[in-house]
């Protein structure tokens, strides 16, 4: 599929030069609409000044990718996983996580690391003050690191797709707000990166899949408060 560039300046300007299907899914994920909230395309071609068929076709494309639900007729919305999916999202993620803090561990002092002993320094921070937004930020930013510092291009490929799936940053804002989750998250943060730095891979995996773990029991917890 072809994509589009958008070379006007606009109140996007910090996605300025990306291919209009980042962009769309960007705006989709950044918390703005929440599930079920309706994706206009007229809104849409006139954020990005272009017309309403590249909006249209990448809709198309996030309807495939599971963000979005297209309803002949009626719109499109934006979709949530099912509880089912989010469990199954889970387990991956859970395993892609603990693979890249083995690989990293294993690499020795690379540049991740004093990315992410600076992450966990600030992340205290953001606890201190309870900072949700910074907060997700950083927990966005730790476990990127993570990722880039596995030095595995398709794991890393194949980790976007399922953290879009996820919509990971809309589920780490929702459960931020829960009692002591930010102090415990980065506690957690903080297991993972002292096995990473001691190159100890075995404990680095195991560190990273309950860091995860602890994450989707919060997240399983939160849907379950909001369906009862």
């Amino acid at each position: 599929m072809q994509q589009t560039i958008v070379n006007q300046p606009g109140r996007n300007g910090a996605l300025q030069g990306e291919p209009l299907l980042d962009k769309v899914r960007t705006l989709i994920l950044g918390g703005d609409y929440p599930p079920g909230a309706p994706v206009s395309e007229v809104f849409l071609a006139q954020e990005f000044d272009v017309s309403r068929t590249p909006i249209r076709e990448a809709l198309k494309q996030l309807q495939h990718e599971g963000l979005v639900e297209i309803r002949p007729k009626v719109g499109t919305f934006v979709r949530e996983p099912t509880r089912r999916e989010i469990v199954e999202l889970f387990q991956l993620k859970e395993s892609f996580e603990g693979l890249a803090a083995g690989l990293l561990a294993r690499r020795g002092k690379v540049r991740e690391i004093s990315i992410l002993e600076r992450n966990v320094e600030e992340s205290d921070e953001a606890a201190a003050e309870q900072d949700v937004e910074r907060y997700a930020e950083l927990v966005h930013e730790f476990h990127h690191t993570i990722i880039t510092g596995a030095d595995n291009s398709k794991l890393a490929e194949h980790y976007e797709r399922l953290m879009n799936q996820l919509a990971y940053h809309r589920l780490v804002l929702r459960t931020a707000g829960h009692p002591g989750r930010i102090s415990a998250s980065t506690s957690e943060h903080r297991t993972v990166l002292a096995m990473i730095k001691d190159k100890d891979h075995f404990g680095a995996e195991a560190a990273m899949r309950n860091h995860v773990y602890a994450s989707s029991r919060e997240v399983l917890t939160d849907s379950r408060d909001r369906t009862d």
